[in-house]
């Protein structure tokens, strides 16, 4: 069963509705309950590399669903060191847990100072209003 809307307030927020959980100099990112109910299903996910660079703002990989293929944009900089297997082999989970077992990948930050540009829950929920 798909998971109900939500936005965490312990969570930042990208405006192309990914998420990073902040832990010290790592974060862990996924995508929004807006992203995975705006796409269905998803079908497949294709993750980077541990060990590879990702940037703010730029593309880190791919999720498919029944409806789209879409990018995965970056919240923030740094270096990829865990994908989530369980996503890779099961990407519904992210459908029915975006924000616990359906994460994407965890980073070492590069730049902590992005964090600055990201949005709270609260700026996120706004966003998504002045969309509807």
């Amino acid at each position: 069963m798909a998971a109900s809307e939500s936005y965490p307030d312990d969570l930042r927020y990208h405006p192309e509705h990914d998420w990073a959980r902040i832990e010290g100099d790592e974060a862990t990112m996924g995508v929004t309950w807006y992203a995975q109910d705006s796409l269905g299903e998803l079908v497949h996910y294709e993750p980077p590399d541990v060990g590879a660079t990702i940037g703010k703002d730029t593309a880190y990989g791919e999720v498919e669903s029944v409806k789209a293929v879409s990018d995965l944009i970056a919240p923030l900089s740094g270096e990829v060191l865990a994908v989530n297997q369980k996503v890779v082999d099961e990407p519904e989970t992210v459908n029915d847990d975006p924000y616990g077992e359906g994460w994407l990948v965890r980073v070492r930050m590069s730049n902590p100072s992005e964090l600055e540009a990201l949005l709270d829950a609260a700026a996120y929920r706004k966003l998504l209003e002045d969309l509807a």
